[in-house]
């Protein structure tokens, strides 16, 4: 299901206006990766990610740059043909139409803070 832009969403409810641990609010699927959406606005969104092992997602570009923090484990993430891995604590800022893909090194979990204005 597409987002809907025009108005502003706070989907994940368990951290509406109260404390919630990163790590307790997405839980890994076999093979899979999962995502839940934190809040969806005009100006940007926030979503967590949990990746299961070897789960990646493809080289591909966005026209939003996006800051990607690593909650648990470890990812490898490339950006414009430079691969880098980052752990859990860090962050990097994925710029706006670059090529990125990210890929799990090991099972790990991150926030993806995408910015559109």
């Amino acid at each position: 299901m597409k987002p809907d832009h025009t108005e502003n969403k706070t989907v994940l409810k368990d951290c509406l206006a109260k404390p919630a641990s990163l790590k307790n609010l997405i839980q890994y699927a076999e093979d899979s990766i999962v995502s839940k959406t934190v809040i969806d606005k005009k100006v940007g969104s926030i979503t967590l990610f949990a990746f299961d092992q070897s789960q990646k997602l493809s080289e591909h570009i966005s026209p939003y740059d996006a800051v990607v923090q690593i909650v648990e484990g470890k990812a490898g993430i490339t950006i414009d043909n430079e691969s880098l891995e980052l752990t859990e604590g860090e962050i990097i800022i994925m710029p706006a139409n670059v090529p990125h893909a990210v890929a799990a090194e090991s099972k790990f979990r991150m926030l993806l803070i995408m910015i559109r204005a």
